[in-house]
């Protein structure tokens, strides 16, 4: 199901290193697990009632309210770095 190319291919996007049998394991692990998950859509679910979360959950809303906002300066003002109205952050694409 899942093949050693797409391990691969899984850990090269990832930026990991791993060894030939470490690519072997995940292919058969990341396998079974999917069978896993064929088992459990073949369980018939007709009639039943989809869930959100199993415990009720009340609901609270307000009514929107317009507050002031922060100027630009303000909002930027403890940041350590800054390019005009912008945080400047360090690049995380690397090469």
């Amino acid at each position: 199901m899942i093949d050693e190319k797409t391990v691969e291919k899984i850990a090269n996007l990832s930026r990991l290193s791993l060894t030939d049998q470490e690519i072997k394991d995940y292919s058969e692990h990341l396998s079974n697990i999917l069978k896993h998950f064929e088992e459990v859509a073949k369980v018939n679910t007709d009639g039943v009632e989809p869930i959100v979360t199993p415990t009720p959950i009340e609901f609270h809303s307000r009514e929107d309210e317009i507050k002031d906002q922060l100027l630009p300066d303000e909002s930027l003002r403890n940041a350590p770095e800054r390019s005009g109205y912008l945080f400047k952050v360090p690049p995380v694409i690397g090469s």
